[in-house]
């Protein structure tokens, strides 16, 4: 069977957030800087053998290093996404900081639901410009693969690899491969029709969601403060395929009433590989008897970022849980 071919980007609105791809140096280390577009038409000016879409630039404000990469940020860019679509632009190029460069595009991946036009997220592990710097190879190259046409919706690009977002993490702090496609398992069937809330159109509310490791020993009053913290829904990452302290009646009493005030709790696992099933062991069980959802094969990256996206959209709290377990885009198949 032929691979589905989908068409060449012709106008391509290129966002630019900040991160290491345009930093320059500053008194207290490398810092983002503005006037990234001159750098970028500078260089693919340079390149006559590189055939790129017709492109336009946006900076977002404020520039910044993906540290400091908020949920609130991410409804600018969806915004921003959403405007350039309405000017005419067929497709997205988002340049971004790497180390929460795989939240933010698992994020937009739920953020976007129905948008038929290819986004695509790179950036660079060294600065453009600096001496064996991967910057300008991962721009071009994402301009390139827009111009022979990628599906509808999000992508990872870098180092000549096109992943998707709700199935990969940052796993090194180093050198050009410092993304990988996560071997999760646990999947899902597809949810068959989405709430119209969820389209890549409508408005979203800031959503507060919070991520917990658990380890040995973890108590209950851990816990506490950070359901307490006003928070709507919690990750926990288990151990193995979605175990816990079963054998605290504390902890389990404590997840029992944030279940029983709403706030929405999903397990995934801390392992590279694999995912969560809650029945296998009883120390899995008695998590979902206390109101703990099953999140199957979901990267963190993709279960922080679905949380918001449902969330955000105003859906009731049964409507999340449901939607929590089935496949959206990718990150439960």
């Amino acid at each position: 069977m032929n691979a589905p071919t989908y068409p060449a980007a012709q106008h391509v609105m290129v966002l630019y957030t900040g991160g290491t791809i345009g930093m320059q140096a500053s008194a207290n280390g490398l810092a983002p800087a503005a006037g990234f577009e001159a750098r970028m038409r500078d260089y693919l000016n340079s390149q006559p053998t590189l055939t790129v879409p017709a492109w336009r630039f946006r900076e977002m404000a404020p520039l910044i290093d993906s540290a400091n990469m908020t949920p609130a940020y991410w409804q600018n860019l969806r915004e921003a996404v959403v405007d350039a679509i309405d000017q005419g632009c067929d497709s997205v190029l988002i340049l971004h900081g790497t180390d929460t460069l795989a939240y933010s595009a698992a994020a937009m991946s739920f953020q976007l639901l129905g948008l038929r036009a290819p986004v695509v997220f790179t950036g660079s592990m060294l600065p453009a410009g600096v001496p064996d710097s991967d910057a300008w190879e991962n721009l071009g190259d994402s301009l390139v693969a827009l111009g022979q046409g990628l599906a509808p919706g999000v992508h990872l690009y870098f180092h000549g690899e096109l992943l998707a977002p709700t199935r990969c993490a940052k796993i090194r702090s180093f050198g050009r491969h410092p993304f990988a496609a996560l071997k999760r398992q646990g999947g899902a069937a597809r949810a068959e029709t989405l709430p119209a809330q969820l389209d890549y159109r409508q408005a979203r509310q800031l959503a507060k969601v919070g991520v917990l490791p658990l380890f040995p020993g973890i108590g209950a009053e851990l816990l506490d403060g950070v359901l307490a913290s006003g928070i709507q829904a919690l990750v926990l990452e288990c151990f193995g395929s979605g175990t816990g302290p079963s054998d605290n009646p504390q902890f389990l009493a404590s997840l029992q009433r944030a279940h029983e005030q709403g706030i929405v709790l999903v397990a995934i696992t801390q392992c590279h590989e694999g995912g969560v099933e809650l029945d296998v062991y009883e120390a899995g069980s008695r998590l979902r008897g206390v109101g703990v959802l099953s999140g199957g094969g979901m990267t963190r990256e993709a279960a922080f970022g679905k949380l918001n996206a449902l969330l955000g959209a105003g859906l009731d709290g049964a409507e999340v849980r449901r939607l929590v377990e089935l496949d959206l885009c990718g990150e439960l198949s």
